[in-house]
């Protein structure tokens, strides 16, 4: 199953080249930084949906459906990528989507008609267009280093991935999206642009500003980034080997056990993660009443910790494999969703009573919220390299020049039920009527995946 990569050390890729293909991330980041989980989704959860509870069920479905988009698209997408060669006009038409999805949620106005809707239908497009993105800027990482530094490229993308959201995440909320009740930014500016307050205008504007930052960032990518070479194959005759390679791998996969057992452990627990993020923003605005300033301060410290995580557990990767790297994270995020669940308004570890917080008690006054930033830390920390490892384990398992058709796949395991997660925790929070019941849904997904993991062959 292993192949040789075909780049010898004196041929690998340039410096150049090498941070154009790192700045994808940088560029990608911000849509999930500022929609996904900390401006856009708990201004959702908070102005648009009637109440948190029915928001975080919205939100639910609509990530569930982006994932089901994607289990059908990655797979097949990224074996036609692997058949005509080069990846950059692939991910050039899925920029340019993300683009349009990003750019339309700033019509999603409160009180306007179709508002929920236009949120929910630009949230899903523009998640499929920037995960597909990745599939084959994934795809290249066989092609620009040799295998002893997978682990640190896979794990310093995911870091610039990360300083690139808490960049943005800095100048949104210190210059642009201000507090509902006092008017002013983090930093105690006025928005900038004569941004309204009043209807949610620093918060809309994480759309558009997401879109021209990938705009402007994505570019070092195509300038100076090598793509593969082509084929000479054409689209047609692409397409039909692409469905054709799609049903090869997956035959090829359940064979070579390694690769099934991965793929299978993958599907499960990015499915938590997926979920971890999607509500993490939305379940402090529901539960604690966070608002802009507390929710902002929240994902820079979250950030910081990923950033961090990243860098350390990229290297870490390289030292002593990409499985004790997953494994790891994995029982992390278990304990960090049972802490989670066992908070309350008023209550911490279940059943230990807190008093409330008084008004001068500042950010995060009571005591469960300083415990749910903390272990909002923690997330971050042991998020970058549960994924940057998952990637860089599939590219030591898999021949480089299939690479694609493989990262499709991975894909595939990581979204093909990812609507299962987000979707049992919207079914969870309507039906018990509770945010809390998230958390508790996701840590039987992380204790399955622990345990399909560990059958791995440690590469």
């Amino acid at each position: 199953m292993r192949d040789i990569n075909p780049l010898a050390p004196s041929q690998k890729a340039s410096r150049p080249a090498i941070f154009g293909w790192l700045l994808f991330d940088w560029a990608c980041q911000p849509f999930f930084t500022l929609v996904t989980t900390f401006v856009f989704a708990p201004f959702f959860a908070s102005a648009l949906a009637p109440d948190p509870v029915s928001g975080q069920s919205l939100w639910g479905y609509a990530t569930a459906a982006a994932g089901l988009v994607l289990a059908v698209l990655s797979p097949v997408l990224g074996s036609i990528a692997d058949a005509t060669g080069p990846k950059k006009p692939w991910i050039a038409s899925c920029g340019l989507v993300l683009f349009i999805a990003s750019f339309a949620l700033w019509y999603a106005a409160p009180g306007q008609p179709y508002a929920i809707a236009i949120a929910l239908i630009g949230f899903a497009f523009g998640t499929v267009a920037v995960e597909v993105a990745g599939v084959f800027n994934n795809a290249m990482i066989p092609h620009l280093v040799p295998p002893e530094r997978f682990g640190r490229l896979s794990g310093t993308g995911w870091a610039m991935g990360y300083l690139g959201g808490l960049v943005s995440l800095v100048i949104v909320l210190g210059f642009l999206s201000p507090d509902p009740v006092s008017m002013k930014t983090v930093f105690g500016l006025d928005p900038l642009f004569g941004l309204d307050p009043a209807t949610r205008e620093g918060d809309r504007i994480t759309g558009p500003f997401s879109a021209l930052w990938f705009l402007l960032f994505v570019l070092p990518l195509f300038l100076f980034t090598p793509d593969i070479p082509r084929s000479g194959m054409r689209l047609k005759e692409a397409a039909r080997k692409g469905l054709e390679q799609v049903r090869s791998t997956i035959a090829d996969a359940r064979r070579h056990e390694s690769v099934g057992r991965f793929l299978i452990a993958n599907m499960i627990y990015q499915d938590a993660l997926v979920a971890l993020f999607a509500f993490g923003g939305i379940y402090g605005a529901g539960v604690f009443g966070w608002q802009a300033i507390e929710l902002g301060i929240f994902g820079i410290l979250l950030t910081v910790t990923g950033t961090i995580g990243a860098l350390v557990g990229g290297r870490l990767d390289d030292r002593i494999g990409a499985k004790p790297v997953i494994l790891g994270a994995i029982v992390i995020l278990a304990l960090v969703c049972l802490g989670v669940l066992s908070l309350g308004r008023e209550h911490i570890l279940f059943v230990v009573p807190t008093a409330a917080p008084a008004p001068d008690d500042g950010l995060y006054g009571s005591a469960p919220e300083k415990l749910f930033v903390l272990l909002g830390l923690v997330i971050g920390a042991v998020a970058g390299p549960l994924q940057a490892s998952s990637r860089s384990l599939l590219a030591r398992l898999v021949p480089a020049q299939e690479a694609g058709r493989y990262f499709g796949l991975l894909a595939l395991s990581g979204k093909v039920t990812s609507f299962l997660a987000p979707l049992a925790v919207a079914v969870a929070t309507a039906i018990f009527q509770t945010q809390a019941a998230g958390p508790a849904v996701l840590i039987l997904f992380l204790l399955v995946g622990f345990w399909l993991l560990s059958g791995v062959k440690r590469v």
